[in-house]
C-alpha cells in the first residue's frame, strides 16, 4: 500500500505482527539463486538481525538500527522519541500511531534544513505499529524469547555491519553500541561505524557515501557470492 493510504487507512500497521514481516522476507529470499545483501534501518535493522540469526543473506548491514532483545540501553532522547506510543502501552498496543511534524523532527531530522524535514515529513512516515514498538520495548521484561529475539552466540550467522548516525535521537549510537556487543559468535564478524546525522542520515545531503560504505563493506564481508 502506498503512504497516503496507510495514513487515511492504517488498519493493516494495527494488526501489524513483527513475526510475520520476517516472514515475508523469508519467503522472498527462499526464491532467490542466491544469498543477498540484507540492509535493514531502524526496525528494519532489527528484523536484519533476526533474517541473519535465522540463516538468511550473505552479510548484513543495519542502518541505525532498533535494538534485538538483551540490548537494556534505552537513552531518555530514545524514549522521548518514541514517547508518543510508550506514554500509554495497553491503550496503543493495538494501535497505529502518527507523529506530529515537531515530533517527526526531534525523533528523525533534528539538524537538518527545515525545508527537508517538511518534505520527508510529507512524503515518509506512516503511524506506526503500537504492537510491534511496544514488544520491542518491553522485550527484556517478558519471559521466554520474545520476537525480536536473535542468539548472540550463533557462530552460522552472516557477516553484520552496524552503522550509526552521531545525532540520532530515536536509535542513538549507544544503542548500536550495546547490539554489536553483545553479539559473542566466536567465527562471525560484527563491526560498527558512525556517521554523522540524525536517525534519517540517509535521506539528508551526503547519504551516497553512507550508501558507498555500506556496500563496499558488505561486497568485501560477504561470505559468498550475493545475488544480483
Amino acid at each position: 500500500m502506498e503512504v497516503e493510504a496507510l495514513r487515511e487507512d492504517p488498519t493493516p500497521i494495527v494488526d501489524l505482527d513483527l513475526k510475520e514481516a520476517v516472514a515475508v522476507f523469508e519467503r522472498a529470499m527462499d526464491e532467490l539463486d542466491q544469498a543477498p545483501i540484507i540492509i535493514g534501518h531502524s526496525a528494519g535493522g532489527a528484523i536484519t538481525q533476526i533474517l541473519l540469526d535465522h540463516g538468511y543473506g550473505a552479510v548484513g548491514v543495519a542502518l541505525n538500527s532498533a535494538p534485538t532483545e538483551g540490548v537494556p540501553v534505552a537513552p531518555w532522547s530514545q524514549i522521548k522519541s518514541t514517547w508518543p506510543i510508550l506514554h500509554n502501552p495497553i491503550g496503543n498496543k493495538h494501535k497505529a500511531i502518527g507523529f506530529t511534524l515537531e515530533q517527526w523532527e526531534y525523533a528523525f531530522t533534528n539538524g537538518l534544513p527545515e525545508e527537508l524535514t517538511r518534505e520527508t515529513y510529507e512524503r515518509y512516515p506512516i503511524p506506526a505499529s503500537g504492537r510491534v514498538l511496544i514488544g520491542s520495548v518491553t522485550a527484556n521484561l517478558m519471559p521466554g524469547h520474545q520476537d525480536t529475539w536473535v542468539d548472540y552466540k550463533n557462530d552460522n550467522r552472516a557477516p553484520l555491519l552496524f552503522v550509526s548516525g552521531t545525532e540520532d535521537h530515536i536509535m542513538p549510537p549507544s544503542v548500536q553500541k550495546s547490539n554489536a556487543k553483545h553479539d559473542k559468535g566466536k567465527t562471525t564478524l560484527t563491526e560498527r561505524i558512525e556517521f554523522e546525522g540524525p536517525h534519517l542520515m540517509i535521506a539528508a545531503a551526503g547519504w551516497e557515501a553512507i550508501a558507498d560504505a555500506a556496500l563496499e563493506w558488505a561486497l568485501a564481508n560477504a561470505r559468498e557470492p550475493v545475488a544480483a
